[in-house]
């Protein structure tokens, strides 16, 4: 009876050891996939900055999905289907002419993201034809500009 309670516990140690390792792997594949993500909605804003000489003021279907420029909108990845949860996005600029922009995604890695080293970390710019505030760039955003 002895054995079997020392075989149940070492299973449970080790158990509990895998689960932590997972959920570590899992916020490193979240955080790979906001990078990833951030990258490609970075394509799609050029692709569209090189068609209309000026940056979208929204992040939305109607200017990078209708236009061809990106599939769909990536989102957060914890976001739920029923609530998805979009990346930051300001498009920044005088008036109406979007000269620029700043997106980005907080990272689960916190400051120690290696990504973090390689970022914009940029400070909030003039928002162009929006109400909206453009948000500050410190770490753990990960941030780009053009």
């Amino acid at each position: 009876m002895i054995e079997l309670l020392v075989v149940i516990a070492i299973i449970g140690v080790l158990s509990s050891v895998v689960l932590a390792s997972l959920n570590t792997a899992r916020q490193k594949s979240r955080d790979a996939r906001r990078i990833a993500d951030l990258k490609q909605i970075q394509l799609a804003l050029e692709l569209f900055y090189d068609a209309s000489r000026s940056y979208p003021t929204a992040l939305n279907t109607a200017n990078l999905v209708t236009l061809g420029y990106i599939s769909t909108v990536p989102t957060d990845p914890l976001s739920t289907t029923g609530t998805p949860i979009p990346y930051q996005y300001a498009a920044l600029g005088a008036g109406t002419t979007c000269s620029s922009y700043h997106i980005g995604a907080t990272l689960e890695g916190g400051t120690s993201h290696s990504a973090l080293t390689s970022d914009a970390d940029a400070a909030a710019g003039a928002i162009c034809d929006t109400s909206a505030a453009d948000f500050a760039g410190t770490d753990p955003i990960y941030d780009l500009k053009p």
